[in-house]
């Protein structure tokens, strides 16, 4: 069957559609890994947006259930160079295409996606559309109801869209009760808490200081989201309160970004952002760069940090973007790369042994 990309700039694209039918409007952005599509499609973090593939070929190791970040595809389409229909692993379970058309995700494959990419890289992430609906890209442009739409797209409630509406808790046994709030949060941060003796309660993204006080906590764990940091206005405000309880916490993306504006830094939206697992990000403390996964399209504005309460601990090597900001006062240290990621560089694992530290020594001291 065939199947249309159009972008909001006037520009088609006709391929082949793999996955579901239909049309859906998203935000088109592109994502540079080699591996770790499975991953990728089940991140939170990409609702709204229709992702294209920068490697030319996507499932040729299948999908086998075990490797998703959440129990759902959140992307709103996927673009493909080569859609691979017989793929070869041991732990494969199905094909990609198959999991799109599980999940209701239209894909299209048969494209040229470098040239998506350059145009994204050179006017910025914008709205399109994927579709299997029109006989061809002419004639999908040449429908405004359709362009209109594209044109009016904004991500919008993302966070509240994906984000639990109960409490949940695994590891029962755990020596440290750590609460997880799911603004997006992947599994695989989680696993990562799990597996160093930590008991975690996922916990609703619009929790309060008075909830959590009643949990037992020895931390709090701020996780990955989607959409634009500033929207979440209620948040940031319980976050000025739950970042002063004297609890250790941990921010990694949405998080570090909602902790920055909640001690009166600003973000700002990024041309294309940084979506894929090779960006070299500095950590002065260690005095080393570290290779690094991420996926973000938005970033704390550099020179919006208080000196007085906070201090940029980590920086992007390739264009100085703030990378992770330490709290001056309180046991509080966020990042904008994802030190859990998988597929990815697992190098900057360290910083969840030190999450795990700050709760040992208040144990410790009797608190």
């Amino acid at each position: 069957m065939k199947a249309c990309i159009v972008l909001a700039n006037g520009m088609a694209f006709e391929g082949e559609s793999f996955g579901a039918a239909g049309t859906r409007v998203g935000e088109v952005v592109f994502n540079t890994g080699m591996v770790g599509y499975e991953e990728t499609l089940t991140d939170p973090s990409y609702y709204g947006q229709i992702i294209t593939q920068t490697y030319p070929l996507i499932g040729n190791y299948g999908v086998n259930g075990q490797d998703a970040e959440s129990a759902r595809i959140w992307a709103f389409g996927y673009i493909v160079r080569q859609q691979c229909e017989e793929p070869s692993n041991f732990r494969c379970k199905e094909t990609i295409g198959q999991f799109l058309k599980d999940n209701g995700i239209i894909g299209v494959c048969g494209v040229d996606t470098r040239r998506i990419t350059r145009i994204l890289r050179e006017a910025g992430v914008m709205n399109g559309a994927v579709t299997t609906e029109y006989e061809s890209a002419a004639a999908a442009l040449a429908d405004e109801a359709l362009m209109a739409r594209i044109r009016a797209y904004a991500v919008a409630d993302a966070v509240e869209s994906v984000s639990t509406r109960n409490m949940e808790t695994f590891n029962e046994g755990g020596a440290y009760h750590v609460a997880l709030f799911d603004f997006g949060y992947k599994r695989n941060i989680l696993r990562s808490l799990v597996q160093r003796g930590c008991r975690v309660t996922v916990v609703p993204a619009a929790t309060t200081a008075a909830e959590l006080s009643a949990l037992g906590l020895d931390g709090i764990m701020l996780s990955n989201g989607p959409g634009d940091p500033a929207e979440n206005t209620a948040i940031i405000e319980n976050l000025k309160e739950i970042t002063h309880m004297g609890l250790p916490v941990f921010g990694i993306c949405l998080g570090h970004q909602l902790t920055a504006l909640a001690h009166g830094a600003k973000t700002e939206k990024l041309k294309y952002g940084h979506r894929g697992v090779n960006q070299p990000v500095t950590d002065f403390a260690r005095d080393r760069t570290f290779i690094t996964s991420q996926n973000h399209g938005y970033a704390v504005t550099a020179g919006t940090v208080d000196p007085a309460l906070a201090q940029v601990s980590h920086v992007n090597a390739n264009d100085g973007t703030v990378e992770g900001i330490r709290y001056k006062g309180i046991p509080c240290f966020t990042v904008q790369f994802h030190p859990e990621a998988c597929g990815g560089p697992r190098d900057t694992a360290y910083l969840f042994d030190e999450f795990v530290a700050m709760m040992a020594e208040r144990k410790k001291g009797g608190h």
